[in-house]
């Protein structure tokens, strides 16, 4: 296998890695890294697959009945053309706020938030008079709307340490003369309550944990509760037992099968045709050249095997542990002028009493700084995706580029002012991720 000895050296610098990092396996065959048997991971896949009906609990608000549904491009756990609706307000000293949405005739306001679900299932045959769909109201005037991540080599970015991401931010802002200085949030491990660790998954880096962003996704986008996220966005027309997320003849629920398919799941491969072409290589230098490599960057490695992670909950395996991977993305957040101005709502993503838990090392006033800020998008896979940035207005790669201003202002200018041939190489090798 190949080796990354630079990285290798690095990591001797830092004291991260034990021995040489192996590269990370990658491929769309749907096969196992390794981290559970193949059979396993099947198992996983058709939990990840499954149509989720009222009988297992979907709703009362929702906006996809499967986690494949939003997650399938080209397999399972992959990227996604679906959108999902994020909405609020400026409030007092025009900071950002979440929205009010009446539902049932205004009998109940949904708080807390700022997911607008899309779908709902009711008025139905047992409650036919039950209006509870969302409808954004008209002050509600900020609005975005945001795609759906790709999840498949996630299993790697959860087992970078922390302090990885803390120092390549510090590196990051030093180098660049405070010019590109990407931003680190500690978020709470919900599995672990009181424990944080370093944000990496979702647009707003919501999450360090692929257990935790599981059960706040089968809540907010399938309605299903867990025992992590036990609270429904409302009860109006439930009828299921909370927690509806239950365990099953192995003691499994299906957050616990989420979180472990998308562990052992490989990393997205490029095009190696593509990739092996002069016009690829050349494009490669010129990415770093531009400066583009500064956010999206090319290779991180993962802690070393036996390593606890998520508050100790976790424990990265030898298939996770040592292995280099390319993302294309330092998973920081950064202002690169396409913010949305919306800020996390903590109770949507950590509970209704996430605030009666003192969480360690957690920093309130800096989740407020992140309202124009957006986790830089992995570029692994890149070209698989047809609908660009995080809200998915950009539909080819140089618009998308062209969209970057503030911390990717001059990146983009020297992007622009490349020789057309010079354009096209870097374009041809952004193709080939």
């Amino acid at each position: 296998m190949r080796r990354s000895m630079a990285l290798w050296f690095l990591c001797l610098a830092n004291a991260a890695c034990a021995s040489p990092p192996v590269e990370a396996p990658t491929g769309f065959d749907g096969a196992s890294n390794g981290l559970v048997e193949q059979a396993t991971h099947d198992k996983d896949r058709e939990d990840f697959d499954e149509t989720e009906t009222i009988e297992d609990g979907l709703g009362p608000l929702y906006n996809a009945q499967a986690c494949r549904e939003c997650h399938q491009d080209p397999i399972s756990g992959g990227a996604s053309q679906v959108t999902e609706l994020r909405v609020g307000h400026r409030g007092k000293q025009d900071a950002f706020e979440n929205p009010e949405i009446p539902i049932a005739r205004g009998k109940e306001i949904i708080r807390n938030r700022s997911l607008v679900n899309d779908r709902a299932i009711c008025p139905n045959g047992e409650f036919p008079a039950v209006e509870i769909h969302e409808r954004v109201p008209e002050r509600e005037n900020i609005r975005t709307l945001r795609v759906s991540v790709p999840l498949l080599g996630d299993g790697f970015v959860e087992a970078v340490a922390d302090q990885t991401l803390i120092d390549l931010a510090r590196q990051q802002c030093r180098s660049s003369g405070n010019k590109i200085c990407g931003q680190v949030i500690r978020v709470p491990i919900v599995e672990a309550p009181g424990e944080t660790g370093v944000g990496r998954f979702g647009w707003k880096n919501q999450h360090a944990s692929l257990l935790s962003f599981s059960a706040d996704a089968y809540l907010n986008e399938m309605g299903i509760t867990s025992e992590l996220a036990p609270d429904e966005v409302t009860r109006l027309c439930d009828t299921a037992a909370q927690p509806n997320d239950q365990p099953d003849e192995e003691g499994l629920a299906g957050i616990d099968r989420f979180a472990r398919f998308i562990r052992a799941t490989k990393a997205p491969a490029r095009d190696a045709v593509l990739a092996a072409t002069p016009q690829a290589e050349l494009g490669a230098k010129l990415f770093e050249k531009t400066g583009c490599a500064a956010c999206h960057v090319a290779t991180l490695v993962t802690a070393p095997a036996g390593t606890n992670v998520n508050g100790g909950k976790f424990t990265v395996s030898a298939a996770l542990g040592d292995k280099a991977f390319h993302p294309y993305s330092d998973f920081l957040l950064h202002d690169v002028g396409t913010g949305d101005g919306i800020v996390m709502a903590m109770e949507e993503h950590y509970g209704h009493n996430m605030y009666q838990i003192k969480w360690k090392d957690i920093s309130y006033p800096s989740f407020r700084t992140t309202a124009n800020k957006i986790r830089t998008a992995p570029l692994w896979g890149l070209r698989l995706r047809t609908r660009l940035m995080h809200d998915g207005a950009s539909v080819t790669v140089a618009d998308a580029i062209a969209r970057h201003v503030k911390e990717g202002e001059q990146s983009a200018k020297k992007f622009a002012a490349l020789q057309r041939k010079d354009r096209e190489a870097l374009l041809i090798f952004l193709d080939s991720l």
